[in-house]
């Protein structure tokens, strides 16, 4: 069974097709309405006119061709589906424009060179430009609303397109009046104006399918805006290598995602299976989303100490991670070792889930790893989940001891909560004291 998301692909190139259809059957009715008022009335003007509404038809064709192929489902022959089929059509239509173009110049030259004259007012060819204009406009409007919401380089193109004949059918409309009114070369002068714009269109749009065949990465704003979300996640140290391919209306996106190191498979998966849905659901034109999480070996690392006092390098551990009065956040690298912020811990004050509110409150300062003597399940989960590496130290360490251990491999990763001493001779005397009383009720 098809996935809910393909499913969302094939209407939206349902779409694509509908306005395609239609477009091209308006402008088959325009192109006769031209081409019978233009010979009727003798105005090769608007004949011309009618002949590029008809390449115009093609070209909508190739639009419907395009996003036929694009929406057929996957198999084993095509298992990415068929979604540059549409690339395809739009490298045809980018041809198609560039020959209309080179047809139109040398119409244009010709037209330059020769006078014609108009006795009567060319009603008729006049009332078929307007109309020929007010459909344009409908047609352009309504295929680039379109094309943008599915994502469609086949429909955007013949947007532009319709938008061009706008200018055309105001030019002929022009030239109509201009050769009525007895001003002769400014029908073959409006003829070579409209002739280079078109053939610019055709170029640009034949470059662009061949760039895009060829995996060129057409979206430079795309990947910084991918990058930028990527690195909001939590426990994502770093994105690399964002490539973005362009899949017919639909965009391919490959990226690498860096984490911490000790993070389990299971965990990493996890990662990825998030950043991917993220994309997913954001950008309705993502097709495929594929990450690979590598370990990150930063240069750069932040860790989190609660301490007894504020002496900086010299402050010593607390011994229980929410009963700490201050935390420090460092910075250190090989050579270095840089004191970022004190905090001081706000929930002291607070009744129970103390060291849940700290682990909450530091979480958002980008923290590696955590340097604590003992630490609550509650606390050491939310961090955990979070993405930080907490290690073992003993009470007695100086903030810059326990740097220089952990860059020499003498802590510990603590891989499950524990409890202070205190807090487990409390508990055992409580146990002891519950035993004892269920001993003294025997007798009674």
């Amino acid at each position: 069974m098809d996935s809910i998301k393909n499913i969302e692909k094939r209407k939206q190139l349902e779409k694509g097709q509908r306005i395609a259809l239609v477009s091209a059957l308006l402008i088959f009715v325009l192109a006769l309405l031209k081409a019978f008022v233009g010979y009727q009335y003798h105005s090769p003007l608007l004949v011309a006119d009618a002949w590029h509404s008809g390449a115009d038809i093609l070209i909508n064709i190739s639009s419907l061709i395009g996003l036929k192929l694009a929406s057929k489902k996957t198999s084993s022959k095509f298992p990415y589906g068929l979604y540059k089929a549409e690339t395809l059509a739009c490298l045809l239509i980018g041809v198609l424009i560039a020959f209309i173009g080179i047809d139109m110049l040398q119409d244009g030259w010709q037209k330059l060179f020769w006078m014609n004259s108009q006795n009567d007012l060319p009603v008729f060819p006049i009332g078929a430009s307007l109309i020929s204009c007010a459909l344009a406009w409908v047609l352009a409007v309504k295929q680039r609303t379109i094309g943008k919401a599915i994502g469609s380089q086949a429909l955007l193109v013949t947007a532009k397109e319709a938008f061009f004949d706008i200018f055309t059918s105001l030019f002929v409309l022009i030239g109509i009046v201009c050769v009525y009114g007895q001003i002769h070369y400014i029908e073959g002068g409006i003829i070579l104006l409209i002739a280079g714009l078109i053939l610019k269109l055709g170029i640009e749009t034949a470059w662009k399918s061949i760039m895009i065949l060829m995996d060129a990465n057409m979206d430079m704003d795309l990947k910084i805006e991918v990058e930028e979300k990527l690195n909001r996640i939590p426990g994502v140290k770093d994105v690399a290598g964002v490539k973005i391919r362009q899949s017919g209306p639909f965009k391919i996106i490959n990226c690498i995602i860096k984490t911490a190191p000790s993070l389990t498979l299971y965990k990493s998966h996890d990662l990825a299976d998030i950043a991917e849905n993220m994309l997913l659901a954001e950008y309705k034109n993502i097709a495929s989303v594929f990450i690979h999480v590598e370990p990150e070996k930063e240069k750069v690392k932040t860790a989190v100490i609660p301490v007894q006092e504020k002496k900086g390098l010299e402050s010593r551990l607390h011994s229980d991670f929410g009963r700490a009065p201050y935390f420090i956040i460092v910075k250190f690298s090989d050579d270095r070792i840089d004191i970022d912020s004190f905090i001081h811990n706000d929930f002291l004050d607070r009744k129970g889930h103390i060291g849940l509110n700290v682990a909450k409150s530091i979480v958002p300062h980008n923290i590696h790893l955590l340097f604590v003597s003992n630490i609550g399940e509650i606390s050491f989960h939310m961090l955990k989940n979070n993405y930080i590496d907490v290690f073992k130290v003993e009470t007695e360490m100086t903030l810059k001891e326990m740097i220089a251990s952990y860059k020499e491999n003498r802590l510990h990763p603590i891989i499950k909560p524990n409890l202070s001493k205190k807090k487990f001779l409390t508990n055992k005397k409580t146990v002891n004291k519950k035993q004892t009383g269920h001993q003294h009720e025997g007798p009674k």
